[in-house]
């Protein structure tokens, strides 16, 4: 087995517990969890095309990527919406007062879920493309 299929097993576990967070009005979560889910399908793209990504920006990972990958608009604003999650969705000080919890609604956790699930099928079709030309 691949690394890479350890990141994008894990990428789809993230996925899941985004959408369980939803379900339990936890929101915070559920857009971080999102976020987690499509920074481990970037970084599973990455193993299998045997390059390094290091960081957090999901936008700056996929700006990373050879220009073969041709990364869509639509993927791109989704890694820039998802990237305001990463750490406001966790720590009380990313606002002037309040917790995250106090913050994320249901509505920015379906957003984030959505972006995370198309950036997630983005890595795994480049993935099975790359397989494919080498089977």
């Amino acid at each position: 087995m691949k690394r890479s299929d350890d990141w994008l097993k894990q990428a789809k576990k993230d996925i899941l517990h985004s959408k369980e967070s939803l379900k339990i009005q936890h929101h915070e979560w559920a857009v971080f969890a999102a976020q987690q889910g499509a920074e481990k399908a970037i970084k599973a793209l990455f193993h299998e095309i045997g390059a390094d990504a290091r960081g957090h920006s999901l936008f700056f990972l996929l700006k990373k990527l050879p220009q073969n990958f041709h990364v869509s608009d639509k993927i791109m604003n989704s890694a820039k919406s998802l990237d305001k999650h990463y750490i406001t969705s966790r720590y009380p000080n990313s606002f002037a007062s309040g917790a995250p919890e106090d913050y994320y609604t249901k509505e920015e956790a379906e957003e984030a879920i959505k972006n995370g699930e198309e950036i997630f099928k983005f890595c795994e079709r480049q993935i099975s493309s790359l397989r494919e030309g080498t089977s």
